[in-house]
Order: structure tokens, then sequence, then C-alpha cells
């Protein structure tokens, strides 16, 4: 089953969430979609990174995840001047940033994310059973210099 769902208006929460199994054109949707968040926010000039970022973390999940499901979110930077995109999926396989041969048809995905985007990063769950990559694009121009760190949300996981 799919589906999409939109929080309440609040910093801490994802802009946009869509609980999804990729496929071959979904890349292109959640591009769409990314790129409309950005028109809203007055941040368009991050659309080339974030949009070929995102494809890169969807080709992931289509090519390296059983059943090919994942959550996908979007955020605003709570300094305003940037996106933070999230990408969890069951698979306990970390992705791996190599540079190959430069006549490999794959393996550079995460190589690109580096290079486009201003960090990023893998956070694997408590229980071992998946982990979000995501990553974070700003908008120079519209920075203030101050870099609030932002984490993923906890999974539910055992009390202390």
């Amino acid at each position: 089953m799919n589906r999409v769902s939109i929080p309440r208006i609040d910093p801490g929460e994802p802009v946009y969430h869509a609980d999804l199994a990729m496929g071959e054109h979904s890349a292109g949707h959640l591009r769409r979609i990314i790129r409309l968040y950005l028109t809203t926010w007055d941040l368009l000039e991050l659309a080339p990174a974030a949009e070929l970022a995102l494809t890169e973390l969807i080709a992931n999940v289509v090519r390296h995840v059983p059943g090919r499901r994942c959550q996908t979110f979007i955020f605003r930077l709570p300094t305003g001047d940037g996106v933070r995109v999230e990408v969890a999926d069951n698979s306990p396989v970390v992705p791996l940033a190599i540079r190959g041969d430069e006549f490999d048809e794959g393996g550079r995905g995460l190589i690109l994310v580096n290079a486009v985007t201003d960090d990023w990063g893998v956070v694997k769950r408590w229980d071992g059973k998946g982990k979000t990559v995501w990553f974070e694009c700003v908008d120079r121009k519209k920075s203030t210099g101050v870099r609030a760190r932002f984490s993923p949300r906890p999974q539910p996981g055992p009390r202390p």
C-alpha cells in the first residue's frame, strides 16, 4: 500500500513524507515535488543539485532494496536557507561511495551526491534492520553562516 502524508506544520516535522514502493518513474515524480517546494521557499537555485542527489538515492533503493520500498522526507532547514532530504529503507546494507573504473555502469551515485550537496550521510537503525541516507543543500547567498545540526528522527528502540 502506498501512502503519502503531509504532517502538521512544525519546524521539526518534514513538509513532505511519502512511504512508497519505488519504480522506474518514481525519481521523476519526486524531482517535481522537491522542485515545487524549492520554488515555494525561494530556493530554486538548489533544484539541480537536490534533484540529482534525490535521483541517486532513489536509484539505490530501486537497485538494492528488496521490495523497493522506502520513506522519503523533505525538510526545509530551520535556518530557511536550504533543504534536507532523507530516504529511509529496511535494508541493512549501507551504501558505499566508491570510485570505480570510468567504464563501470554504476557505483558512482554517492560520489555524485557528495559532489553536489553541502553535506550527506548514512544513519543505521538501532536494530540493524535499515538505514536513512540523507543530504542537505544550502543556498550560500541566503545563508546566515549558522548551521543548525539536523539529525534524523529517532527510531523506536529500547529505553535506557
